[in-house]
């Protein structure tokens, strides 16, 4: 009997992935490019996406019954036009119908931080969660509500964008347009402008990370602040512990609001384990309303790493086909 094989797509502010995805949610196959810069047409983002769509088309051994689409945005309730996406330049886009005209397999459409809570739900970390919530730690923060089984988008679709709280009134600038969003303090992109901001003002704790970029702040990265902090680097420990306290500031808020069972972390960032979960969960403890009188949800790392978005959506996809 031949696999119903699935394309899982992850578009993000950085790159496109792709797998192919087998019912059991392993990738059997996978292809990546680049995400053009935000300034670019919306159209050259979906020639980025038909060219891996079609390299895994060409890979697959067994018919391929959908492709998913995760799309890191405000998704429509209608799981096929982006509303809004902050770190492309897509503004009311119609992506399913684009990428349908080229495609000859049938195209679903959801939140990159709802496939991915769905991919752990199904998969992962929160098999048997009843009540679960994603939250996605990447160049932004995305974020996704499953309930008894069923991803609540909204009413409008745009159900889980927790990264654009405001946590900080009259803060850091947003890319959505306001300040003090959440994501301003516990992204990875936050992650590294606090570390460029200690190496431009030439402060000495920040030298081992000058070091390992050849005296270049521009050239930091995210993951390179993670490794630092896991080869025992003080500074970079300190900066993910940081991320990690906003990150149990917002949780705690979340818990109040909606009170799950577990909250799984993803994303990049999250590559950091412990370095940025344990400060999370010392903050969330603290500042959570009615703590030592209630239930604490639990707080644990994603198990299927950067592939959750890409697994969910193809996994999602597939179930609507």
């Amino acid at each position: 009997m031949s696999e119903r094989l699935a394309v899982g797509i992850d578009i993000g502010g950085t790159k496109v992935a792709g797998g192919l995805v087998a019912e059991d949610g392993t990738v059997v196959a996978r292809a990546r490019r680049d995400t053009p810069h935000r300034s670019k047409s919306p159209g050259v983002v979906e020639n980025t996406i038909v060219e891996v769509v079609s390299e895994l088309l060409d890979l697959a051994e067994d018919p391929v019954v959908a492709v998913g689409i995760g799309a890191a945005g405000f998704v429509a309730a209608d799981r096929a036009t982006v509303v809004f996406a902050p770190h492309l330049s897509w503004r009311g886009e119609p992506l399913e119908a684009n990428l349908q005209r080229r495609v000859p397999v049938p195209i679903s459409v959801d939140n990159d931080a709802n496939a991915a809570a769905w991919a752990e739900w199904r998969f992962g970390a929160a098999q048997g969660e009843t009540h679960l919530m994603m939250i996605t730690l990447g160049t932004g923060i995305g974020g996704a509500l499953l309930f008894d089984g069923q991803v609540v988008r909204g009413k409008y679709g745009i159900a889980g964008e927790f990264g654009h709280m405001q946590v900080v009134p009259g803060g850091q600038r947003c890319e959505c347009g306001n300040r003090g969003c959440w994501e301003q303090y516990a992204s990875g992109n936050a992650l590294v402008r606090e570390a460029r901001s200690l190496m431009t003002a030439n402060s000495p704790v920040a030298s081992d990370l000058l070091d390992r970029v050849e005296g270049d702040p521009m050239a930091l990265t995210g993951p390179l602040i993670t490794q630092a902090a896991q080869e025992g680097d003080p500074t970079a420990t300190e900066l993910l512990g940081e991320i990690g306290q906003w990150l149990g500031v917002g949780i705690a808020n979340l818990a109040a609001a909606f009170d799950p069972g577990t909250f799984v972390v993803g994303g990049g960032v999250s590559a950091a384990g412990d370095l940025l979960l344990d400060p999370a969960r010392i903050t969330f403890r603290r500042h959570l309303t009615g703590r030592g009188y209630r239930p604490e949800a639990q707080i644990v790392a994603a198990q299927l790493g950067n592939e959750a978005g890409l697994i969910g959506a193809a996994d999602l996809a597939r179930r609507d086909a």
